[in-house]
């Protein structure tokens, strides 16, 4: 058995790579007599069907902080990181049902252009640029480091070539064709990125099983580490600090869910392009059953490193290379290393696999964070009167700069060890004031703009409190080792109730004049949506019955 890659896997990565480029490269092109537009670019035309949303959604979400980072995360702690992914399928359906019909009625192009239809352009400004930060230093920076990690451990790419290639890559396609070329490659992109995940999935259960296959795999490592399975820490699990228990279900998860998956420009734009409300729902659907599916994927195999990492007949059995790139140094190695051992040709599917999640996620990014900038910063404050043409290339040009800046901030992410949890704390700093804002705006009439304004600049230094202070309760000091996720969600309770009360005082109880009418008629689903709702809602109990 050796490492790296041998020819089959060259042919097969670069076959993936010519059908993703000549996919988006294809559906970029400019119609005959029409020249891209506005809508064209930043929302596919409003034409996309429910499949491609939900391979959107996935393709876009499932990136190298998931094959990677949540692969980590599985090594370091077991089925308990899956939470992340399985409440993902209820939170789905709560914004299916609950936020679309408001966004979609309002016919946006972005989040925050919802901010100010409801509350002001300062606000609407002050989230954008929030947001903006977010993407570049924090989540194109952290994909473009993990994918290159990964082409590090398998092919021996230096990290500085890894993250040019991977940027060049995504911006071939995605810079020039918009939402269109991301949205529709996406489609294939989610189509290798689960049979590859699975290929990695079945070899890594086969190996532990002793050539058993899949069920048999599975067996074993649940009778090998059984503590490995439990998805409810308790207080004197080490990991107890990133999954703190029973929030996982009722606390700060919600937080980082609700607005990850409801209000965050890369994820919710590619509902905003469908074709009608019921069919962006049909979208938000299918992507939930196939989130239920993605731990398979992404954790299991961690699992199955951590199994096989400390059992000496098989790291014998797996050769020299087995010592290569372990995962005990650096928990983020695992999935990578893991691949270091699939037979020729495969490897290449696998990789082809991983490099469909870093690439689709980088283009949703990239996309949005030019949308964000061309359609809130752009035609607001320099140039109120652009046509299509120059809003267009704005949008090229500012994704751009958003993917150079990012690749300056990729290599300094090196020194983290499970840059899944790097993201959600850092993303946790800032999400609390948004979430409250918008759960307040649509749902809370009374709401105002000052209110609003002064709940999302108080929950920054909120947020930092809880993460610099001492944290926790003791007799000694007034916070220790406070879990991020009990952070995230005091920082939005005290966020909620700075703005309740500036709402309250400043108008003395009356409603809003800009406050949403909300009723029963908004919220309507289709029978298929409730069906397919309650069934992703059975699945979920089981799961945690089986696995409590």
């Amino acid at each position: 058995m050796t490492a790296g890659f041998h020819m089959w896997d060259y042919v097969v990565f670069i076959a993936y790579a010519i059908l993703i480029l000549g996919v988006g490269l294809w559906v970029s092109r400019d119609k005959k007599g029409h020249q891209k537009n506005a809508e064209d670019y930043f929302l596919a035309s409003k034409s996309l069907p429910w499949w491609a949303i939900g391979a959107s959604l996935i393709a876009a979400n499932i990136s190298a902080e998931q094959f990677i980072g949540m692969s980590g995360a599985g090594f370091a702690s077991g089925l308990a990181i899956a939470s992340y992914e399985w409440m993902a399928a209820l939170t789905l359906i709560i914004v299916g049902k609950y936020f679309l019909p408001i966004f979609i009625e309002k016919g946006l192009y972005t989040i925050p252009e919802f901010v100010e239809k409801r509350f002001s352009t300062n606000l609407k400004t002050i989230l954008a640029v929030f947001w903006i930060a977010l993407y570049v230093f924090v989540n194109l920076a952290s994909v473009l480091y993990l994918g290159s990690l990964a082409l590090q451990t398998i092919m021996g790419v230096p990290l500085i070539y890894g993250i040019i290639g991977l940027a060049l890559f995504a911006a071939a396609y995605s810079l020039y064709g918009g939402l269109s070329a991301v949205a529709w490659t996406d489609v294939i992109q989610v189509v290798f990125l689960i049979l590859g995940g699975l290929v990695t999935t079945y070899l890594a259960l086969n190996t532990v099983s002793g050539g058993e296959g899949f069920m048999a795999g599975l067996s074993t490592i649940y009778d090998k580490v059984p503590e490995r399975f439990e998805m409810i820490l308790d207080e004197t699990n080490p990991e107890y600090i990133n999954l703190p228990g029973i929030a996982v279900l009722v606390g700060g998860m919600w937080v980082a869910n609700l607005y990850y998956w409801g209000f965050n420009q890369y994820i919710i734009q590619r509902t905003l392009a469908a074709k009608s409300l019921k069919e962006s729902q049909k979208g938000i659907l299918f992507a939930a059953f196939l989130k239920l599916l993605i731990p398979l994927i992404v954790v299991i195999p961690g699992i199955a490193a951590y199994v096989i990492i400390n059992d000496p007949e098989m790291m014998t059995g797996l050769g020299d290379i087995a010592l290569q790139n372990s995962p005990l140094d650096k928990k983020d190695n695992a999935y990578p290393w893991l691949l270091q051992f699939l037979p020729t040709g495969l490897k290449g599917v696998a990789f082809a696999a991983l490099a469909a999640a870093i690439v689709s996620s980088l283009a949703s990014m990239l996309n949005s964070t030019s949308t964000i900038f061309t359609m809130d910063i752009y035609k607001q404050y320099i140039n109120k009167h652009a046509d299509d043409r120059k809003t267009v290339n704005v949008g090229r040009i500012s994704a751009a700069v958003a993917l150079i800046i990012a690749c300056i901030m990729a290599p300094l992410l090196g020194g983290i060890d499970q840059a899944f949890q790097f993201i959600q704390e850092y993303t946790g700093v800032v999400s609390p004031g948004i979430l409250a804002v918008f759960l307040l705006g649509l749902f809370w009439k009374k709401t105002t703009n000052k209110a609003a304004i002064v709940g999302a600049l108080v929950s920054i230094p909120i947020a930092i409190y809880f993460k610099v202070a001492p944290k926790g309760w003791s007799t000694s000091a007034f916070f220790v080792d406070l879990p991020f996720m009990h952070q995230m969600g005091y920082t939005l309770l005290l966020t909620m109730l700075v703005i309740i009360l500036y709402s309250y005082f400043q108008h003395k109880g009356a409603d809003d004049k800009k406050g949403i009418p909300v009723t029963k008629e908004l919220f309507k689903t289709s029978p298929l949506f409730n069906i397919g709702a309650f069934a992703v809602m059975l699945i979920l109990t089981a799961l945690y019955a089986i696995f409590w």
